[in-house]
């Protein structure tokens, strides 16, 4: 690669701008609800959310946030008024979730519930121990028909986890009303900070509707009534501070193991600067770029044994390790899957569930191949059987879109449906069905067969103006921070930072055991 040359510098500038408008986005997240409720929220002695994961967390290790830009797009906050993410407490790696009160109370709105779901998937695919960082309204009233049935879920979650030997933390800094008040009732450990943490079915003025009953905040849901009288409260804290140490010796104390192996070899950085990986990706999806310069940045040592290089070659497949865990990589080479290609993913598939070896997907690609030649050679059934291979795996498999995400070769590459473990895109990628001018163009040949069929003119303004405003749709539609924004992904992350990530995730993985399947299904021939 010539990173010289003026395609290199142009890929590069576009990416850093891409990178830019990332940023742009990521402090809406960050912001929470704004300067007003932010300053409120600090005025009355309390932390922010990131505030509370960084003090939890061990000094000087990651945060691997999860979907930053949820509901991005959307009628809601980015953000969805939760912050999610894995961290290392007291040296065990655990799934977080802390409510931001600064947005509407921290109350809980339908994309709440998609990014704690996904959240809660992650701890029970890979065995994390969960946090819930509490104070939250509840439900955001106005849309409670959307998360009232669905949000059972979140019960019936932790509930599961105990029963699957996967410890339940909660730590309660403020208000955990209604439903909410099931979240430290169905949690293995609970803390409480004095005069601060409400935990109760309904408060004072419900409760004096239902009942006639006066009561008052802290005899109905107190940390200091729930420690001495109805015992819902393990721990009571004095303020955040110690409530954040209670919960990071907790932890400490649960004997955590991790049941997966650890790196078979020393980690040895890559030979290729991290840097280099800003200019390779073209400004341009549809122009092909050579994966192998990708792979060499990312794995150990640069050090890449290729799985039959000669033969399905827009596929590149191989072993490597990442951080000295061993991996089996999945490749694009020039976005299209034939038949060859097609059969080589599904046989290396094959061989690294026979050997545990976790996949890496590396997207780029527009699809399967279409036309009379390739559908008579069989894309069909070799495309199934790659899609079968991918579906019945179950090793780990990790994917990152770098580029285009097309078609089926979205769910030949593992994409979401696929359920990867984890899932992220670099800020350039792009997915939908087709691309925006091949989907444009497509209902416009539809159109001008109806009309033919109907014997009617066919208005070419008309269509020029569907056409544009059709790609104009998908285009925006296809971007990432609108799939990021539904959860199609894990985060938008920088191309550079892509081994770390990587990094983190395998270790992740590795609290669970990591074992293969010779269980396929059957295979077209």
């Amino acid at each position: 690669m010539d990173t010289a040359s003026p395609e290199f510098a142009a890929n590069r500038e576009a990416m850093l701008a891409r990178l830019e408008e990332l940023a742009a986005e990521h402090a809406k997240a960050l912001a929470g609800g704004g300067p007003k409720y932010v300053d409120r929220h600090h005025g009355r002695g309390k932390l922010l959310a990131r505030e509370r994961i960084e003090l939890l967390i061990d000094p000087d290790t990651a945060f691997l946030e999860l979907s930053p830009l949820a509901a991005w797009g959307t009628d809601y906050t980015v953000g969805a008024s939760v912050v999610t993410g894995i961290g290392v407490v007291s040296g065990v790696e655990c799934l977080i979730v802390a409510n931001d009160p600064t947005v509407r109370g921290g109350a809980s709105n339908p994309w709440t519930l998609r990014k704690t779901f996904r959240a809660t998937d992650i701890a029970a695919d890979n065995r994390l121990p969960v946090i819930n960082l509490v104070e939250s309204g509840g439900a955001d009233l106005p849309s409670q028909s959307e998360i009232f049935i669905p949000g059972g879920r979140v019960f019936r979650d932790l509930t599961r986890a105990s029963a699957a030997r996967l410890p339940t933390v909660t730590l309660v800094f403020g208000n955990s009303t209604a439903g909410g008040a099931y979240i430290p009732g169905m949690s293995d450990h609970v803390v409480m900070v004095k005069e601060r943490a409400k935990v109760f079915l309904a408060g004072p003025p419900l409760v004096k509707m239902a009942t006639g009953e006066e009561s008052n905040d802290e005899e109905l849901g107190g940390a200091e009534m729930h420690a001495r009288t109805s015992g819902l409260a393990d721990y009571f804290a004095e303020d955040e501070h110690d409530a954040l140490r209670i919960g990071r010796r907790i932890v400490a104390r649960l004997n955590w193991r991790k049941l997966g192996p650890g790196p078979s070899v020393p980690p040895v950085e890559p030979r290729y600067d991290a840097e280099e990986l800003l200019g390779i990706v073209p400004t341009d999806l549809r122009t092909p770029f050579d994966p192998r310069e990708v792979i060499a940045r990312l794995v150990d040592d640069s050090d890449f044994d290729e799985f039959k290089p000669r033969y399905g070659t827009s596929l590149v497949t191989g072993w490597a390790s990442l951080h000295g865990y061993p991996i089996g990589v999945l490749a694009n080479a020039r976005g299209v899957l034939f038949s060859a290609e097609s059969q080589k993913a599904t046989q290396f598939i094959q061989l690294a569930n026979s050997a545990d070896i976790p996949l890496l997907f590396l997207q780029n690609t527009t699809g399967y191949m279409v036309g009379k030649k390739y559908e008579q050679a069989g894309i069909i059934k070799h495309g199934a059987a790659m899609i079968n291979a991918v579906s019945n795996s179950t090793v780990p498999h990790l994917t990152v879109v770098m580029g285009a995400s097309y078609g089926a070769g979205n769910y030949g590459m593992c994409g979401r449906a696929y359920d990867p473990r984890f899932l992220f895109t670099w800020p350039n990628a792009k997915s939908a069905v087709m691309g925006p001018a091949q989907l444009a163009g497509v209902l416009s040949i539809v159109a001008r067969q109806a009309a033919a069929a109907k014997g009617q003119p066919y208005d070419e303004e008309t269509d020029r103006n569907l056409r544009a405003m059709v790609e104009q749709q998908i285009e925006q539609q296809s971007l990432a921070p609108f799939l990021s924004g539904r959860l199609y992904d894990d985060g938008i992350i920088d191309p550079r930072d892509t081994r770390t990530v990587l990094g983190i995730c395998l270790s992740i993985i590795h609290n669970a055991p990591i074992r293969g399947t010779d269980r396929f299904g059957v295979f077209r021939m």
